[in-house]
């Protein structure tokens, strides 16, 4: 064998071609939505760069831009991706359920184990509202809230037919206010930081708004 030979044999077998594995575009986008809200609960949401993402997936920036165009879009498809899901989440909660107040309590303590689950997703949502005053995000995040309340406020309806809450219960308002006590948990929680769980105070926190929505039992 001549030395060339034994030189190209050394190198085929010293220095092994790193293949990296070829992932769908689908695939491609879903691992960058993840390392983005990976890294959205390290820092600061509007601090986070596509060149941060690339660096986490051990890619180019180039690599980033070929599944989007923008950081907005990512940002865009992050909110969709919370979107699709949390309704899984609360689909699955509620599917067990005895009844409508019953299906409720799940989908509250299964939204809160969700955030806890992704803590970065508060952060994203408070951070995009700030900063983008008008557009596809703002609208986005409408359209979860708006369809949230239409889905509690449609059990709470099914559940003055079954006289489980009282009949007068404005069951808009109601919804309206169960988003906001996780909303103010969630907050609260960030402020105290370890020394609140949001799961704890989720669970002492339903049944206060349960009992004030209930159907009373006239006195005899």
């Amino acid at each position: 064998m001549s030395s060339l030979s034994r030189e190209q044999t050394v190198k085929s077998t010293d220095t092994p071609e790193i293949v990296k594995k070829r992932m769908s575009s689908e695939d491609r986008q879903s691992e960058i939505i993840r390392v983005a809200v990976e890294l959205a609960a390290e820092k600061d949401v509007g601090s986070v760069t596509t060149q941060d993402m690339a660096d986490a997936m051990q890619l180019t920036q180039g690599a980033i831009f070929r599944h989007f165009a923008s950081k907005d879009e990512i940002w865009l498809a992050v909110m969709g991706w919370i979107q699709k899901s949390l309704m899984k989440v609360l689909s699955k909660a509620a599917a067990d359920a005895s009844d409508p107040l019953d299906a409720i309590e799940r989908m509250f303590l299964a939204h809160v184990a969700f955030i806890s689950k992704h803590p970065a997703i508060p952060r994203i949502l408070f951070s995009e509202l700030q900063h983008k005053k008008d557009g596809k995000m703002r609208r986005l995040i409408q359209e979860i809230m708006s369809g949230y309340e239409e889905r509690i406020a449609a059990l709470l309806d099914a559940a003055k037919v079954q006289s489980l809450v009282d009949a007068g219960l404005d069951s808009r308002s109601a919804a309206v206010l169960y988003i906001g006590m996780i909303q103010g948990l969630v907050m609260q929680v960030s402020i105290f930081g370890g020394k609140r769980s949001l799961l704890q105070e989720a669970a002492k926190t339903f049944p206060i708004f349960l009992h004030g929505i209930k159907k009373r039992t006239d006195p005899v």
